[in-house]
């Protein structure tokens, strides 16, 4: 597969910010048609020199899949992962251990090659396979081939169903993000890596950081993509024209449209399948002007939540024993009618039967963090709540009976 693209076209604006922390490879003066890697690394704010961990991993990355490239015709995830390690080791060199809090990046990266290409990213700096002959806003289709899904705070709690969309938009701590790029991790994060060979004449590859995404909804990026009455460079300046004297953050991007694409003999070729990332498309059009800070913090590595420790159920179930245990004494030592006797036996029953239940599901639970399935685990902890819940009216109940004897 030969994939030929126009002159890639980019923006970098400081926002309101007063340093520029934001770097893209290649420099854009120095891409042209037959760039093949693009990174885009967004430097965390309120962490020093969030602008060197930025242009450290951006250029290590670039210059390593480069000559990647230039020994090959494929990028596997494998040899990603050994670009990674690298930008990794040189921001390793970089760090003084100075301060307090480490500086730190994200990552987004597109590889073009002779099978298609290769995305991945770590933080919540986006990437987007856009095909505009897929578009159709009556019909509420956006042509989003691909769509990376954040490393943020906001982004987990929004698959949960913890958040909803219009929640999400003011949400105090939307810069938190749950991965980065720091310097001398005990653990450092992963990045999710995909590759795909569904690629056509006239799709665009879009990459930017949050501080884009504060004013630019995916509609109206689709929206501007597939506007034919545009050229490439009127629909970058369209979607910095959304973004300018608005944005509170930096405010970067690459823009990288597809001219050709010629299959050749032992393609490895995938279904026209849409593929969406895990993320909800927030409009941030209605953010709130009171929620000013743009500053990126990362969670420490232990409260990374690729991974989950498994709930210690007795601790949750003990208590609750206790209280029932407690309640039941007391009114037995009240002597209680029997007809309240009888009741408070049959609910001590019926209690017991929710325990045991209620310890299955908690072990069912424990299992479906382990292997990361986030659906199954939201439906077991809805049910565990529940069985939780009766039990605590229980309790309660058999309690003030207690007392009134």
């Amino acid at each position: 597969m030969k994939i030929s693209i126009r002159q890639p076209l980019s923006f970098s604006e400081i926002g309101r910010k007063d340093n520029q922390e934001d770097r893209v490879y290649p420099l854009p003066n120095e891409v042209t048609p037959q760039s093949r890697v693009f990174v885009l690394c967004d430097g965390m704010g309120g962490h020093e020199n969030g602008e060197v961990a930025s242009e450290t991993v951006s250029q290590a990355l670039g210059c390593y899949l480069d000559n990647m490239l230039t020994n090959g015709s494929v990028i596997t995830t494998d040899m990603f992962k050994e670009a990674l390690t690298h930008a990794y080791d040189e921001l390793d060199k970089k760090d003084n251990g100075s301060s307090f809090k480490k500086m730190g990046t994200t990552m987004t990266c597109l590889c073009l090659h002779n099978n298609g290409y290769l995305v991945a990213h770590i933080g919540d700096s986006r990437i987007y396979h856009i095909r505009p002959s897929l578009t159709d806003a009556a019909k509420g289709r956006q042509g989003i081939i691909y769509q990376s899904s954040d490393h943020s705070l906001v982004n987990d709690l929004l698959r949960a169903g913890e958040l909803t969309e219009e929640e999400a938009v003011n949400f105090p701590q939307k810069n938190v993000i749950t991965r980065a790029m720091q310097p001398n991790l005990e653990r450092r994060y992963k990045a999710d890596i995909y590759s795909f060979t569904n690629v056509e004449a006239g799709d665009y590859f879009f990459l930017c950081c949050d501080g884009v995404l504060e004013q630019l909804t995916n509609e109206k990026l689709c929206e501007i993509l597939a506007d034919s009455s545009l050229d490439d460079k009127q629909k970058l300046e369209t979607i910095k024209s959304v973004c300018d004297g608005k944005t509170k953050d930096n405010y970067t991007c690459y823009l990288i449209p597809v001219e050709n694409v010629v299959s050749e003999k032992g393609d490895n070729e995938n279904s026209d399948d849409i593929i969406q990332g895990l993320v909800a498309d927030v409009d941030n059009d209605t953010q709130s002007e009171e929620n000013t800070s743009v500053k990126k913090e990362v969670l420490p590595s232990k409260t990374d939540t690729t991974k989950r420790k498994p709930i210690a159920w007795w601790k949750l179930i003990f208590p609750l024993v206790l209280i029932g245990c407690v309640a039941y004494f007391m009114v037995n030592n009240g002597n209680k009618s029997s007809s309240i006797e009888d009741s408070l036996n049959t609910d001590i029953s019926s209690m017991g039967t929710i325990i045991k239940e209620s310890t299955n599901v908690l072990e069912e639970t424990n299992s479906t963090l382990e292997n990361d399935s986030v659906e199954k685990s939201k439906s077991d902890t809805l049910s565990l709540r529940t069985n939780i819940d009766n039990m605590l009216d229980s309790a309660i109940k058999y309690s003030l009976e207690g007392l009134k004897q």
